[in-house]
């Protein structure tokens, strides 16, 4: 496919030469008036009036404007176009939103700044003003860029108010309801309308979302773990144990470790109340855990499967257990259990009665085997491997960051995956960096 010159000018109308495009579409999920569809019928309608021919599509569906992590489809974008294998040499967007609504209008900017680097040109079919680069449409660009983001604030803290109303009136607000309990559909009467399964959502802007009382067999083994930790000192492994070697599983068909044990013990749903904010992730920026004096709640929303008292019990058992130690105290309670037992590890530190976690020790002074050597135990293995292990990992990441500006300084594309490390370069293959061990030999 032949491939027209991007017009210097940027101005669509008065462009003699056959223009190829690309359309980039993206729906999240505020408004049905920018579905898909909806943006495809005006690009297109939009190509047809300059005739233009669209001969690709990028489409982000539910994907939120605020990040571009998630929106491959972008990314994918963006890569062909830096690595030469775009077709085209005009990218068509609905409107300055639907490219994103980054809380950073530089963002914003700057992946638009990539693509008009590498030749191509982005249009926006719905605004008002051409993306010639003049300096009006510069200005109003500046100014939707900046409208997006405080809308996407704007909104994010009306329906945080919103959400915390409704708390307060004893509804459900996202989640799954946790082993031992169920989640009830209400309609706008406060009926009982159905019984959600895992992965059902409401239907209706007016029904409501409750907790109540699971299975009996479930709501019978809750009560039973807390008997277990309350009345026969059983800790969190041990209980996660038994359960396993009953043959129980945990609401996710899985099975029972501390972490899931330790949740049912803590989460104040069991006894009726409906919390909410303890942790927030407000416009897809740094994960936050509140303080209790933050936190927004209905005591007695819900029927209670666990005594109040029984569980205030089960609380202050944990408190005491979870108190912040001074150093010297860690490492006293440490040197005792080494002198009891003979040996350290961090089942044991974890199985021990009245001792901070193994996960405690290696936070506050760095590694277990640091924790270790200050009470002068030495594991019969060799657990160097495992700090080396800790290096290595940090050296990877900083080891992938310089391959990819070194990439992108001689002129290569590079599209990483988060989740996997995978580097996507030019378009045409993937890479991973590994990081090998020397090993020397005879």
């Amino acid at each position: 496919m032949a491939r027209a010159k991007t017009p210097s000018t940027g101005e669509l109308a008065d462009v003699p030469e056959q223009l190829f495009a690309a359309e980039y579409v993206r729906m999240s999920t505020e408004h049905q008036q920018y579905s898909t569809q909806n943006q495809v019928q005006t690009i297109r309608e939009y190509a047809e009036r300059r005739g233009i021919k669209i001969v690709k599509t990028y489409s982000d569906d539910a994907k939120s404007g605020l990040i571009i992590g998630g929106r491959m489809a972008l990314q994918q974008m963006i890569s062909d176009v830096e690595s030469g294998v775009a077709e085209f040499n005009v990218i068509l967007v609905y409107d300055v939103t639907r490219w994103g609504r980054f809380q950073d209008t530089d963002e914003s900017a700057y992946y638009e700044y990539r693509c008009r680097k590498a030749g191509m040109q982005v249009a926006y079919c719905a605004e008002q003003f051409e993306n010639d680069g003049s300096p009006n449409s510069t200005i109003i660009k500046s100014v939707k860029r900046a409208m997006a983001g405080e809308y996407s604030r704007e909104l994010s803290v009306k329906v945080f108010a919103g959400q915390c109303r409704l708390i307060e009136l004893g509804y459900r607000q996202g989640g799954p309801a946790g082993f031992g309990l169920r989640r009830a559909l209400l309609n706008e009467r406060g009926e009982v309308k159905a019984e959600l399964k895992r992965g059902e959502h409401k239907s209706l802007q007016t029904d409501r979302v409750v907790l109540v009382p699971g299975p009996d067999e479930e709501v019978q083994t809750v009560r039973w773990i807390y008997t277990r930790f309350l009345t026969q000192g059983r800790s969190e492994s041990e209980i996660a144990a038994e359960l396993n070697e009953r043959g129980i599983q945990t609401d996710l068909g899985r099975t029972w470790i501390r972490a899931t044990v330790h949740q049912i013990l803590t989460n104040e749903k069991y006894i009726g109340n409906n919390v909410y904010n303890r942790r927030s992730f407000k416009l897809k920026r740094k994960r936050v855990v509140n303080g209790p004096e933050m936190w927004i709640r209905s005591n007695g929303a819900f029927e209670a499967i666990v005594e109040p008292k029984k569980f205030q019990k089960v609380q202050a058992i944990i408190a005491v257990r979870n108190r912040r130690f001074s150093d010297d105290e860690m490492l006293d309670r440490l040197t005792r259990l080494f002198q009891r037992h003979g040996y350290i590890s961090g089942l044991v530190i974890d199985e021990a009665d009245g001792m901070p976690s193994s996960g405690a020790y290696a936070h506050r002074f760095g590694s277990l085997l640091r924790a270790y050597s200050l009470v002068g135990f030495t594991p019969d293995r060799d657990y160097r491997y495992i700090e080396a292990n800790r290096l290595l990992r940090q050296f990877h990441g900083i080891e992938v960051e310089r391959v990819i500006h070194e990439i992108t300084r001689l002129g290569g594309a590079v599209v990483r995956n988060p989740a996997t490390d995978l580097l996507t370069i030019n378009g045409e293959f993937k890479a991973s960096v590994v990081v090998a061990r020397c090993r020397e030999t005879s």
